[in-house]
């Protein structure tokens, strides 16, 4: 093969997140550049009674059968994403060679609603009352085994856990694995459904949520002066990977390419990013390596942008050191807030529609960035802008940080 066919190309998308349960919907959402953050019910009296909730599907409906009696919240919504991005690629489970297909699927944390409803029951019923599906239900890997169940894969089936990283990493991991040969289709995403008052509360009190619980809907702000904290959003994304030779060869259409993905880790603290961003700076460093390009040909970066004090400073100014000439800057956060292990696929699937609509969405709550950090924020309206080469960031607790370089589709990728 010649190196324009072994590129990685994204040949489907899967979406399920609080700005919409499909492609046009999200896209849709995104350039509105409104927060869909609301007060919930169930998280009534905390400190943050509001999150960024993904309704807009049935989900028991959409999984459809009986399988879905064994599959947690965060499980059902990585297959639905799964099921739509393989049917945007154009591909057909039954007629795949499955050895030759992957299933890479980043989680955070997993079942915890699960978990959290069975302690009761082992409080209030004892042994008998827990149920015997809490395992498997449970473990953060449960959405990869189900994927690989449901579309016949029986190639690699991963779960990398890297927190608020892990929809990146395995989009990394999908890269690598398309790279060194062990699979032709690679399907890639993550998920994340934690909306429950004990992890709310959780990260309340290690001060991580925005308190403003008089106006939800301005609680994230991205790269504002007087950002507070993220708003905590469920969802899914899921993208289907392949070699461009291997797509054009079955006739399916490429969206956009994977060029690059680095990864480096800050070993600093356990929640806090290094101030000067150097583990950061080496993963971007390492995508535009592997990409083969050069910082100044970057015209886009879709920010982790979590609202946080600490991690807005840092990603600003290594945005401001690396890209001195100031690519637009987006970050969709502010809108579906953070899904965790979901936002590096959900932002990835974001990157690939601004490189086909030619269109940067504007980052929610936010006028203007302090100007002592030099970089362009999209604010207030979408942007049109021809962008070629843009790279999305993922930053996690525990010093995770990936990012991957994507690229429009030239000619001889199609």
């Amino acid at each position: 093969m010649t190196r324009d066919e072994n590129t990685t190309v994204v040949t489907g998308l899967g979406l399920v997140t609080p700005a919409g349960a499909d492609e046009h919907t999200f896209w849709a959402g995104l350039c509105a550049g409104e927060s869909v953050a609301r007060r919930c019910g169930e998280l009534a009296g905390l400190p943050a009674d509001f999150a960024c909730r993904a309704d807009g599907t049935d989900l028991d409906e959409a999984v459809g059968g009986r399988a879905g009696w064994r599959m947690a919240r965060f499980v059902k919504m990585a297959l639905v994403a799964a099921r739509r991005a393989v049917a945007d690629a154009g591909l057909r489970p039954e007629r795949w060679d499955g050895d030759r297909v992957g299933v890479v699927l980043g989680v955070g944390v997993g079942g915890v609603s699960v978990l959290v409803d069975n302690v009761r029951r082992l409080d209030h019923g004892g042994p008998q009352a827990v149920s015997p599906l809490l395992a498997p239900m449970m473990m953060p890997n449960a959405a990869a085994g189900e994927i690989a169940i449901d579309l016949r894969a029986h190639g690699p089936s991963l779960a990398p856990s890297t927190a608020c990283a892990s929809g990146a990493t395995a989009l990394a991991t999908a890269h690598d694995l398309l790279a060194a040969g062990r699979c032709d289709i690679v399907v890639a995403g993550g998920a994340e459904s934690v909306l429950t008052p004990l992890v709310v509360t959780a990260f309340a009190q290690m001060g991580a949520l925005s308190l403003r619980t008089g106006d939800p809907a301005a609680a994230s702000r991205p790269f504002a002066a007087d950002r507070d904290g993220f708003v905590l959003g469920e969802g899914a994304a899921v993208l289907v990977l392949e070699r461009a030779g291997h797509a054009a060869a079955r006739g399916g259409r490429a969206r956009a390419v994977l060029a690059g993905a680095g990864a480096a880790t800050d070993a600093h603290h356990p929640t806090a990013p290094d101030p000067g961003g150097h583990g950061a700076r080496r993963a971007v460093e390492e995508a535009l390596d592997s990409a083969g390009w050069a910082a100044h040909e970057v015209d886009h970066i879709n920010a982790h942008g979590t609202s946080t004090p600490l991690n807005d400073a840092m990603e600003a100014g290594l945005i401001a050191r690396l890209f001195p000439h100031r690519p637009s800057v987006t970050a969709p956060k502010g809108v579906i807030g953070h899904t965790l292990a979901a936002g590096g696929a959900i932002e990835a699937a974001a990157t690939v529609l601004t490189l086909e609509h030619g269109v940067v969405p504007p980052i929610a709550n936010l006028d203007a960035p302090p100007a002592e950090w030099d970089i362009d924020c999209v604010t207030e309206q979408p942007r049109r802008q021809h962008v070629e080469r843009a790279v999305s960031h993922s930053f996690g607790f525990g010093g995770h940080n990936v990012a991957l370089a994507f690229e429009q589709v030239r000619h001889a990728d199609r």
